[in-house]
């Protein structure tokens, strides 16, 4: 990893790899204090893994004020792709909030998860697998802040976390 210009320990780093992605959104889970944030298309497997879950669930534990926000172009396959997730979800109500965007909002092509105000992985587009990741950079993480509140104002309402809710 490079330096960013950010705090001397800021770091910024391209891969192209769908594993490294993946290995590196459950490597900065439990670095997480307050916030995750994910956008994405739609969920992809490894939000339904085991493993995965398991460490949202530690995350949601650690403190009540601990949130995980998740805005996804086609909750659809939250049914069948993602039971785990969509458990998590029922029983952390109050902290796993899952949104579906709007048609205005669908444009919206670039993957991302933000860990608090501080860390990141982000996709450069869903059907290319170029990213990037950056550690305590806080200048990265805020322009995705900010983009994250832009797709979600351009969602619909929080999506119950039932069955028959979807």
């Amino acid at each position: 990893m490079k330096p960013t210009g950010n705090p001397p320990n800021a770091e910024y780093r391209r891969f192209e790899s769908n594993r490294e992605y993946e290995e590196i959104v459950d490597r900065l889970i439990p670095l997480t204090q307050r916030i995750i944030r994910v956008f994405d298309k739609t969920p992809g497997p490894a939000w339904n893994s085991s493993a995965r879950i398991e460490l949202l669930r530690q995350f949601l534990l650690e403190h009540r004020s601990n949130r995980l926000l998740i805005v996804l172009h086609d909750t659809r396959a939250l049914i069948t792709g993602c039971p785990r997730l969509l458990g998590l979800a029922r029983q952390f109500s109050h902290a796993c909030v899952i949104r579906e965007t709007l048609r205005s909002a669908k444009h919206a092509s670039d993957p991302f998860v933000i860990f608090d105000a501080s860390h990141y992985v982000h996709r450069f587009h869903y059907d290319h697998m170029r990213a990037a990741e950056g550690r305590h950079d806080a200048a990265g993480a805020q322009q995705l802040i900010e983009r994250f509140g832009e797709i979600e104002e351009a969602c619909g309402p929080p999506l119950a976390t039932s069955v028959t809710g979807l």
